[in-house]
């Protein structure tokens, strides 16, 4: 499991689908490859703080 400063990030394979999955705080991204899945939930999660300021 990586992180994004406290919060854990769970990186997986999709199953019947090629590509990779991460979860985190109520969030899904998708990517070919575990790193892009990772830098995807980046994004997601500094969006998230932006939005709600």
């Amino acid at each position: 499991m990586k992180s994004i400063g406290k919060k854990a990030v769970k990186i997986f394979k999709i199953k019947n689908r090629c590509g990779y999955a991460a979860i985190c705080d109520n969030h899904l991204t998708e990517g070919r490859s575990a790193a892009q899945a990772f830098d995807r939930m980046t994004k997601a999660l500094r969006r998230k703080v932006k939005r709600t300021k």
